[in-house]
Formats: C-alpha cells, sequence, structure tokens
C-alpha cells in the first residue's frame, strides 16, 4: 500500500505538473505543431491496495485537457503497478511502465515528447536558451501555485493547520518585465490558485522576480530567499514571517517531487 507520502507526491503530479504540460503546448511552437489536429485520451494509472488512482490527457483537435480519473477510451495508456512507480517515472528515473497502445507508434512518441518537456522542471535542469529560461519559470511558478493548493486540499497536517488560521489572502508570485504571474488564494482553511496577477485585493505577500535570469537561481535552489533579496533578485513585499512560511512550503513541494 502506498504511504501518505507516496500518495501526497503522485496528487501533485497529476494535478499539478501535469497541467502545466499546456505551458509547453502554448509557448513551444515545435511541440504545439506536433499536436496540431490530435484527438485522443492519453491515460495514466497506478495499482494500489487502498484504490487505484488515475488521470488522462485529452486532447481534442490539439487542445488539452488534464482529467482526473478513467478515460473509457483511451488511444494509449501507461499502467504502473505501484504509486511508487509512477511517481518516480515522473521524477525522471528509469522506470518502464506497461504501455497500452503500442501500435499507435506516432501518438506514443509524440505522447513521450511532452512527457520528457516536463524534466525542465527538474532542479538539475538548467536550460541555456533565453526561451527555455522563461518557459522554466513560468512553469515552475504555475506547477509551485497549484501544488500548494493541492498540498492543502490533500490534507498534510502543518499546511491545513497554516491555511486554517488565516482570513482571505492572496499570496502573489510574479516576474518583472515578463507577463509570468502566479497566486494562491487562502481562506480559512481553503485554497485556491490562479494564473496572472489578482486584482480583486492587494496581495498579502508580493514575490517580486526582478526578471527570469533573476528568478532562475532561486527556482534551481542555487541561491535562498534570503540571499535572493539582500541580491536584488527578489523583493518581498508583505509579511516576512508569512512570506517565509510561504517559501518553506514550496522547498517542500520541490523535495516531494525530486
Amino acid at each position: 500500500m502506498a504511504t501518505t507520502t507516496e500518495l501526497m507526491a503522485a496528487r501533485i503530479y497529476l494535478r499539478a505538473v501535469f497541467p502545466v504540460m499546456k505551458v509547453v503546448l502554448a509557448d513551444d511552437p515545435g511541440m504545439k505543431k506536433k499536436f496540431e489536429g490530435v484527438t485522443a485520451d492519453i491515460q495514466f494509472t497506478a495499482k494500489d491496495d487502498a484504490g487505484d488512482i488515475g488521470a488522462f490527457l485529452h486532447f481534442e483537435n490539439g487542445e488539452l485537457e488534464i482529467v482526473q480519473g478513467y478515460s473509457e477510451n483511451p488511444a494509449i495508456t501507461f499502467g504502473f503497478n505501484s504509486i511508487a512507480k509512477m511517481n518516480a517515472m515522473l521524477a525522471g528515473k528509469p522506470v518502464l511502465p506497461k504501455i497500452k497502445g503500442l501500435m499507435k507508434i506516432r501518438l506514443l512518441l509524440k505522447a513521450f515528447s511532452l512527457l520528457m518537456s516536463l524534466k525542465i522542471l527538474m532542479p538539475d535542469a538548467r536550460p541555456k536558451e533565453v526561451e527555455k529560461q522563461r518557459l522554466k519559470v513560468k512553469m515552475t511558478l504555475y506547477m509551485i501555485t497549484t501544488a500548494l493548493s493541492q498540498y492543502n486540499k490533500g490534507g498534510d497536517p502543518e499546511m491545513a493547520k497554516w491555511t486554517a488560521k488565516q482570513p482571505e489572502r492572496i499570496y502573489q508570485m510574479s516576474v518583472q518585465g515578463e507577463d509570468i504571474a502566479a497566486y494562491l488564494r487562502i481562506k480559512a482553511g481553503k485554497s485556491q490558485a490562479g494564473r496572472g496577477l489578482y486584482t480583486r485585493r492587494r496581495p498579502f505577500v508580493h514575490m517580486k522576480f526582478n526578471g527570469v535570469e533573476s528568478a532562475l537561481p532561486v527556482i534551481l535552489n542555487e541561491v535562498g530567499m534570503v540571499e535572493a533579496v539582500a541580491g536584488g533578485l527578489l523583493s518581498i513585499e508583505g509579511s516576512p514571517e508569512y512570506g517565509g512560511d510561504f517559501g518553506n512550503f514550496m522547498a517542500r513541494i520541490q523535495n516531494l517531487i525530486s
């Protein structure tokens, strides 16, 4: 049976990491072209004694939607005999799933290329091209805010305790000079992630990166937040105490899926 940590990691992968595939399809012209006209479901499933879990990529004429659960007619299925093995493969480790739909070779190759694009999120991924650097920062901010919300919804005790005592608050992250922004909204224990700048109220904490180049060292864990602020890479507006808590939970998410 999967451990609580393995179940939480799987939740983060399926509900926070998979959705940033949309960013790849939108911002990477080559990847977008590969999926032009594709209509198919690509299923991921993992067995567990307490109950199997699954999610699938639903393509409709090239447009992607991430659906939790099971497709009625998947073109390809990646099956794992444990949640731990699914997590391991999604973390970039050499784990081979059982694949149904091997004869759909063209779609299978496209699926593998899209999965491989997620490796840019890994802590050791250091892209040199400017567009790839921008993609990494954008995907990371989108993923981490969604992951934090899922961490809370998944019932992590410390996160639940932290969110329970807060009134409505917005934790905003943005990159100066870019249209890259994401936020986490918390209210009395509930959480919701969103993309862009939240405009209905002033952020309780706003982490502003001074451009993509400034965001990268922080995302790559080469520079701590305190050092990043001191070096002018990052400015944090709002409560320093809660900003520190937010950063600590971010680090926990990154460790969970590394």
